[in-house]
């Protein structure tokens, strides 16, 4: 048996060294009731940038980070941390028609090797996805690290994958927590309009009090799970969702008791795509209270309430080559970022992006331009941000 082992996991990392480097994926054989698919892709930016951003420059940019630059602002750089590996296994199958999956799932978002001249071209592992799936028939429980359900539509682009158009600032909102998943297929076979319930309970989240990377938030102190359910239609060329969200902080964190130190975060979402020949759009828009840890109210952990929202258009001029338009926006409350955050919170926020993208094959090609406009403190301080960039994408 230990033999067995040790020469499959050679096996396992030499397939995922061949896939990186351009043969097309296979399946592999890994137990007499098993599989191992080996899939992801190669994603490399070239990009410029006029200001710094949040949440980092290049891929992972959102929205430009006060104070704007002034003089000599402009930077030129590559970035290939969109790169992305995914191992997925299935079988084996089980008593009572159960059958048993996996997932595993990384990209190279998890920080630099190092504070060096060379650390920027030696980007760290991180860990997206893990998790067990048990399913039978319609039903797929899910044990494990994945998406929050108001995790919905994503705005098409092959320059920010990992960080999407509008992530935490411009109407996208959700995260991966570890947590217990069901997914429901609820109409027949036959039916026109499909429709799927997705729900999850999920551990807590928030920034503080305590140490956040050891279990040390208001979110794991409040010793309650976040708690998201969310369904979908879906027909041949429109879909439709709408999703809710709650869960509870406690502010003092665990071993502590303070009067009010009970923060509630709740969330309503919608959000749809419609296809019509060559034209496409898609979007979505949410409302949400104290829900930074999903990325909402421009990502401001406080008692901070607002709205946001976007919506991109797409124009497929032939089958490679198609044009997209996007707008979003978040926009939380003045007076609760101010008495939460601080004179200096963020205010309200506005991304622009117009895009160019090629696809033939498993190959593909993004040209894009995203301005920014941060309004933040009392002043309504405008800082603007523009970055231009250019992606290739291999999917294997």
């Amino acid at each position: 048996m230990r033999l067995g082992i040790q020469l499959r996991v050679p096996l396992l990392f030499a397939c995922a060294l061949f896939a990186a480097t351009g043969v097309v994926a296979q399946n592999v054989t890994v137990g007499d009731d098993e599989s191992l698919s080996i899939k992801g892709f190669i994603n490399v930016s070239l990009f410029a940038q006029d200001q710094k951003f949040s949440f980092g420059n290049g891929t992972n940019a959102e929205f430009p980070a006060p104070p704007e630059a002034e003089t000599d602002p402009w930077i030129l750089d590559g970035d290939v941390r969109n790169t992305r590996l995914t191992l997925a296994w299935g079988g084996p199958k089980l008593e009572n028609d159960y059958k048993i999956n996996g997932v595993v799932e990384i990209d190279f978002h998890g920080g630099f090797n190092g504070t060096s001249a060379f650390a920027d071209e030696q980007a760290t592992p991180r860990m997206r996805l893990a998790y067990v799936d048990l399913v039978k028939g319609k039903t797929t429980w899910r044990f494990g690290q994945a998406w929050s359900p108001v995790f919905g539509n994503i705005p098409a682009s092959y320059s920010h994958v990992a960080f999407p158009l509008g992530y935490g600032g411009g109407g996208v909102i959700g995260w991966r927590f570890p947590g217990v998943f069901v997914y429901r297929d609820t109409t027949g076979a036959d039916s026109k309009i499909k429709t799927k319930l997705t729900a999850g309970i999920m551990s807590g989240s928030w920034n503080g009090p305590g140490d956040v990377t050891s279990s040390g938030s208001a979110g794991e102190a409040s010793f309650g799970p976040q708690v998201e359910v969310r369904y979908d239609w879906e027909a041949k060329n429109w879909s439709l969702y709408a999703a809710g969200h709650y869960d509870q902080k406690d502010l003092s964190g665990a071993g502590v008791e303070t009067p009010d130190d009970s923060l509630d975060g709740t969330a309503i979402e919608v959000g749809a795509k419609w296809r019509k020949g060559a034209f496409s759009v898609q979007g979505n828009a949410y409302q949400g209270t104290a829900v930074a840890h999903i990325f909402g109210n421009i990502t401001q952990f406080g008692d901070v309430s607002g709205w946001g929202g976007w919506m991109q258009l797409g124009y497929d001029f032939n089958k490679r080559w198609t044009g997209y338009v996007y707008y979003g926006v978040d926009d939380p409350d003045d007076d609760d970022v101010f008495e939460s955050i601080g004179s200096a919170g963020r205010t309200h926020n506005e991304m622009y992006v117009l895009s160019l993208m090629y696809n033939v094959g498993r190959y593909g090609f993004n040209a894009e331009w995203l301005h920014d406009t941060l309004e933040s403190g009392r002043a309504a301080t405008e800082t603007d941000g523009n970055q231009i960039a250019a992606s290739v994408i291999y999917k294997f």
